[in-house]
């Protein structure tokens, strides 16, 4: 039986995309145990995985002081090494995830073909298929074709289920907070990690007017750090819409995401999140790539800026632009009608 263990610590969108590669491995090697070691911030999305057989939480705050990284390492390391791993896949690809994949002990080390910091020096570099141009998605499961696994692209099984009581606390959640989930309504996420992948709030609230009035209950979705979008888009709503952000935990945002008859928002991990869990997902997105970046598999849309210099990786812009506000909320309405009319028919 080969004893695996995988690093992807954060964040909560680049955790989603590797999500396939468990299920992967699983259908491959039948008798493989999956090990995952992840931050706090994405833990919830492996606890109760199917394909996950044990979840070890990388307590990063533990680890920033010189004392806390020589108290905690070696305990941290020595919990690693007891489980005997034959193979560590570091998706993480920088040096202190290269470093825990090391220090489990296993004898074959691989690094996704993304790798910084050093940390091909401590594991064999995989460059598959994808890696000059395919999905993150497809570039993290090129790791499992490296170790023998035949997938398909364009076919990803990222083996998330939202438990009946976890529905259940959602839908309380929800209606406490004043949302009925048996209603048609859309999710809009607000906030994202990088400033340009922001889109406007006057934009979010000229959308959240157009759901309204075609009888789609606009709903506004993110983290505590986004309560501040939300209140600017609400002000500017001619009907405030639903304001969940920062009141869901990240299981209960699966369970709204899930529910959602469509969801808008940037190059974020909730809205990866919401296509993996097979939400129809409209990204609109100006800095990252559509190929590498959008939203994966069938039934999403992705809306770029008409700026030249979409797809620049630039965090924040040298030019001091807006990013996405150049994508007219009319034609996002439009794009969401037409995923609103897939999601009415079945998906067809």
């Amino acid at each position: 039986m080969k004893n695996i263990l995988i690093v992807k610590l954060s964040a909560i969108g680049d955790v989603v995309h590797a999500l396939p590669i468990a299920g992967a491995l699983k259908k491959c090697l039948p008798d493989c145990r999956i090990t995952w070691v992840v931050e706090k911030a994405a833990y919830d999305l492996l606890d109760s995985h199917p394909y996950i057989d044990e979840v070890i939480l990388f307590d990063k705050p533990a680890f920033k002081s010189i004392s806390g990284l020589l108290c905690n390492a070696p305990r941290f390391l020595a919990e690693l090494r007891r489980r005997k791993f034959d193979v560590a896949l570091d998706l993480q690809g920088l040096l202190k995830s290269a470093l825990i994949g090391w220090g489990s002990g296993a004898a074959q080390r691989y690094v996704y073909e993304n790798s910084r910091e050093g940390s091909d020096r401590l594991a064999k570099r995989v460059v598959g298929m994808h890696a000059a141009a395919g999905h993150v998605t497809e570039r993290y499961l090129d790791v499992a074709r490296h170790l023998g696994c035949s997938l398909p692209s364009g076919v990803a099984d990222y083996g998330l289920k939202i438990l009946p009581e976890e529905m259940a606390a959602a839908r309380r959640m929800a209606a406490h907070n004043g949302l009925d989930m048996t209603q048609r309504y859309g999710a809009l996420i607000l906030g994202a990690n990088w400033p340009n992948k922001i889109w406007p709030q006057e934009h979010f609230a000229a959308l959240a007017d157009a759901m309204y009035a075609e009888g789609i209950i606009p709903v506004l979705v993110g983290g505590p750090g986004d309560a501040q979008l939300a209140a600017l888009t609400a002000k500017q709503c001619a009907i405030p819409p639903l304001d969940l952000t920062g009141k869901t935990t990240l299981k209960q945002l699966s369970a709204i995401l899930q529910q959602a008859a469509v969801v808008v928002g940037g190059d974020t991990g909730p809205l990866h999140l919401a296509a993996a869990l097979g939400a129809p997902t409209l990204a609109l997105m100006g800095p990252t790539d559509e190929q590498r970046n959008g939203p994966y598999g069938k039934g999403n849309a992705a809306m770029i800026t008409p700026r030249s210099c979409a797809g620049c990786w630039q965090r924040t812009c040298p030019k001091q632009w807006d990013c996405l506000a150049a994508i007219e909320p009319e034609a996002v309405w439009q794009m969401a009608k037409k995923l609103l009319a897939r999601e009415k028919n079945g998906g067809a």
